[in-house]
């Protein structure tokens, strides 16, 4: 496998994603626990997907469609972005794919009570799923669990650029081995 390089992590840049992450936790504290709006309106469009897609498949696993659906998005950019080298990109991705995990959190935390409102009417899938597996009186220690990883997961991401931003100080702005840079050195050897 090819050794990834990844985009140099400017001062500008850096500023950009540490700006996007403070508007990301400030909607964080504004909005109710484990729902920012906006983002989670997206992550709920992309869990509904989910469900019919899975359900194409299986009826049995359509249940867990949703979670799927909402977590897949991210990972595809991650990976889209892993490939490319996009050092932020990958980073943010990675950071929306662990927010995924607090609205989940939410949605396990809630399998008992049943107070959140469901799409359409159907059932609650985390009581479906808990229910399925007889664990349904650990649903908020469980969702206790995933928010851990949830924060732990962007904490990990934002650490990552934190060090891949001290690792960049010193390096050319064009060393990254970016693709337009090897498109233009293959170019230049061409026409010589």
């Amino acid at each position: 496998m090819k050794e990834c390089h990844w985009e140099k992590i400017t001062g500008v840049k850096l500023a950009g994603f540490v700006l996007g992450l403070a508007a990301f936790f400030a909607l964080q504290l504004a909005c109710e626990p484990g729902f920012i709006l906006g983002l989670d309106h997206a992550n709920l469009l992309f869990h509904e997907a989910g469900h019919p897609i899975v359900g194409l498949f299986s009826s049995r696993l359509e249940t867990y469609g949703g979670t799927m659906g909402q977590l897949a998005f991210p990972v595809l950019l991650a990976v889209s972005f892993w490939r490319k080298g996009q050092t932020l990109a990958f980073a943010a991705s990675v950071i929306w794919f662990f927010e995924n995990w607090l609205n989940i959190a939410r949605y396990m935390a809630d399998a008992r009570a049943l107070e959140l409102p469901v799409v359409g009417g159907g059932d609650h899938d985390w009581n479906t799923i808990f229910t399925r597996w007889n664990i349904l009186q650990y649903d908020t220690k469980l969702a206790g669990v995933v928010r851990f990883i949830a924060w732990t997961g962007m904490t990990l991401a934002v650490l990552w650029v934190g060090l891949r931003s001290w690792a960049d100080r010193n390096r050319p702005v064009d060393a990254g081995g970016s693709k337009e840079t090897a498109v233009n050195d293959s170019n230049r050897r061409f026409r010589d």
